[in-house]
């Protein structure tokens, strides 16, 4: 299976964890196929078909018309920054092993290394 060209990774900027692995992403993502936003910018959650509650739970990515979270959305977003299927393949095969060790870190994430969160750098973007 082909991964799709291009998608959009809907994430929590006001999390220091989350914005660190979303600039991993974006510098293996060398030809910027994927548009990383935060769910607190306006319409972001729309734009991977969710809610705002649903973004605030979990990562999203959206891509050829279906839309993915949490564990299973990191391996797509990777897919698609890398070029080729093996996250995802990779996924299949561990699902249930990744969705608890994703599961945990979503829960934790407020207390895990990471970096100036998004929308304290972008405030104007973010809102209050």
């Amino acid at each position: 299976m082909t991964p799709p060209t291009t998608g959009v990774l809907v994430f929590d900027g006001r999390c220091g964890f989350c914005t660190r692995t979303v600039g991993w992403l974006r510098l293996l993502d060398r030809d910027a196929r994927i548009t990383t936003l935060p769910y607190q910018q306006a319409g972001a959650p729309e734009r991977a078909g969710a809610t705002t509650a649903a973004c605030a739970d979990r990562v999203h990515f959206a891509a050829d018309g279906r839309t993915v979270t949490g564990a299973a959305a990191v391996n797509a977003a990777l897919a698609v920054a890398l070029r080729t299927d093996l996250p995802e393949r990779l996924y299949s095969r561990t699902a249930p092993v990744q969705d608890r060790v994703y599961g945990w870190i979503a829960r934790h994430r407020g207390r895990l290394p990471g970096t100036t969160p998004w929308c304290e750098r972008h405030p104007e973007v973010c809102g209050p």
